[in-house]
């Protein structure tokens, strides 16, 4: 059975096992901010301008499912500023969140990072950290970050991937890994919760989001 707002649109078609999150027309199984999100060209845009700045971050919910165990794929582009996808979070009032973000941003610090709002990253882009019940971390490398941040194509279209089983989480930006991390700490981690796009405040930006689609990997 497919989920609500699950069929293919445009040229992408569904890998096995996964549905997609966006009919690529309006935002049916979506909801946000009001004027804060809407549908252009087929892709779910946000955007803030010198005349209209975005003032304060907010966020547009998936409101189909709160997964726990899942892969994640989709497309972005982001001219300007920071942006991300929430995962595993919690609604917070006026369409804000807490929780996991797998985040973007036209810069160089924190694409292909796992960040969360109390703890600032999680795991840094070329990192593999295990964080125990106390908070404690250890990590190795993995890779440079600044030759992995060559693999993303700043203004322009890349593939995200989110992995989230158990107490692992795993990033990939088009294909190549970017960070991974085993949370176990018994105050911030999180096993399940909302799927969430953000917009961040700052100087004028523009992010666009299209092709999700997940495979929840809980469901009986």
């Amino acid at each position: 059975m497919l989920l609500a707002g699950s069929e293919a649109h445009g040229n992408e078609a569904l890998e096995e096992g996964f549905v997609s999150m966006f009919n690529g027309k309006d935002l049916s199984g979506w909801e946000g901010k009001d004027g804060g999100w809407w549908v252009e060209d087929g892709m779910l845009t946000s955007q803030s301008t010198k005349k209209n700045p975005c003032k304060k971050h907010h966020y547009l919910y998936w409101k189909t499912d709160e997964p726990g165990d899942f892969v994640l794929r989709f497309d972005y582009k982001v001219v300007g500023g920071n942006s991300g996808i929430q995962i595993r979070s919690e609604a917070r009032p006026d369409f804000d969140t807490w929780g996991y973000q797998a985040d973007i941003e036209d810069g160089d610090q924190w694409s292909g990072c796992l960040f969360q709002h109390d703890r600032g990253g999680v795991v840094m882009r070329g990192f593999d950290a295990t964080i125990a019940e106390d908070g404690t971390r250890t990590e190795k490398a993995i890779g440079d970050p600044a030759e992995l941040l060559e693999v993303v194509r700043k203004q322009d279209w890349n593939s995200y991937e989110v992995i989230a089983k158990g107490s692992e989480i795993t990033l990939k930006l088009n294909g190549k890994l970017m960070c991974h991390v085993d949370d176990h700490d018994k105050k911030f981690s999180r096993a399940k919760g909302l799927i969430a796009l953000q917009m961040h405040p700052g100087p004028p930006m523009n992010i666009q989001f299209k092709n999700l689609r997940i495979k929840i990997l809980d469901k009986k």
